[in-house]
């Protein structure tokens, strides 16, 4: 049991690191050099003979440090050029696998580096290629939980600040979602095309080839089954800000929501006199948070 629900946890879709896209990558590299050149220069964790330098260990410590920002930096460029052009799912045995062939990558450019930097007659020899691979996979392991240990607990701590909090201020956005003209959706089957107000509007949850479309009028809420995926239907309202996808079952009306609770683990979102709460995913919990300063920001000033 324990094996399958490790295995459903790395094959699961979840949102790909944000430190790696590309608006990140750059400040993600800088923090890489600097930690590793602080770590090589302080700990000195593979030991130094200094008759082999042929350069200060100042110098050496910043090639070392060097090597794995720039590769990184390029992988990542590249991959990420590769994930625009072929769109596919993101999941966590994914990184891990792009992990391992990166410190595979910077153990080889370490080895290839030796002859540059020491002077030693066995740089090119096979002991010195696994001793950089392997001071790589035991240097990168460390440094990589170290780094998402780190995001996760500064994660936790924004996610602290948001939830339980009221979204006065979003709510306060409701002045320009009332000024939004009706909202017409077009469906596969003409007759079943339907408009909804953007102010009425609470969330809709996915149902098969249907969505559960849940609004607030009259002063009650009504739930109505329309024959569309959520998928179409979002695909419709990329125009509409106030509209977020905040899990793979759950489209929402930001300008709705009336109390957040949850943690760094997933949100549960409630509006106005909806029963029913909705989750924000683990993987959404960054893009949510994002949008809620965002409006944030606008609405309260």
């Amino acid at each position: 049991m324990e094996f399958n629900n490790l295995r459903e946890q790395l094959t699961a879709e979840c949102a790909f690191p944000a430190r790696f896209s590309p608006g990140n990558l750059l400040k993600t590299a800088a923090i890489l050099f600097v930690s590793l050149f602080l770590f090589l220069l302080l700990f000195q964790p593979f030991g130094v003979y200094v008759p082999e330098d042929k350069y200060n260990y100042f110098i050496i410590c910043g090639a070392h440090a060097l090597l794995p920002s720039l590769i990184v930096s390029i992988y990542f460029t590249a991959l990420n050029y590769f994930r625009k052009k072929y769109p596919s799912k993101w999941t966590k045995s994914d990184e891990y696998l792009h992990i391992a062939v990166i410190l595979l990558l910077v153990g080889i450019g370490s080895f290839l580096i030796r002859d540059l930097i020491y002077n030693n007659p066995d740089n090119w020899s096979v002991l010195y290629l696994w001793a950089e691979i392997r001071n790589c996979y035991l240097a990168g392991i460390l440094f990589y939980f170290f780094i998402t240990f780190a995001g996760f607990y500064f994660r936790s701590k924004k996610a602290e600040s948001i939830a339980g909090r009221p979204f006065a201020a979003i709510t306060e956005a409701n002045d320009a979602v009332r000024s939004a003209p009706e909202i017409f959706i077009k469906t596969q089957v003409k007759q079943d095309d339907f408009s909804f107000i953007a102010d009425n509007f609470l969330f809709a949850r996915a149902e098969g080839n249907y969505i559960e479309l849940t609004q607030y009028k009259n002063d009650s809420i009504t739930t109505e089954l329309k024959r569309i995926t959520l998928k179409q239907f979002e695909s419709q309202l990329a125009a509409h800000s106030f509209l977020f996808r905040c899990h793979r079952a759950y489209l929402i009306n930001l300008t709705r929501i009336e109390k957040v609770s949850g943690n760094s683990q997933g949100y549960l979102l409630s509006f106005n006199s909806a029963a029913d709460k909705v989750p924000v995913s683990r993987a959404q919990l960054t893009s949510f948070n994002n949008r809620y300063k965002q409006f944030f920001s606008v609405y309260s000033n």
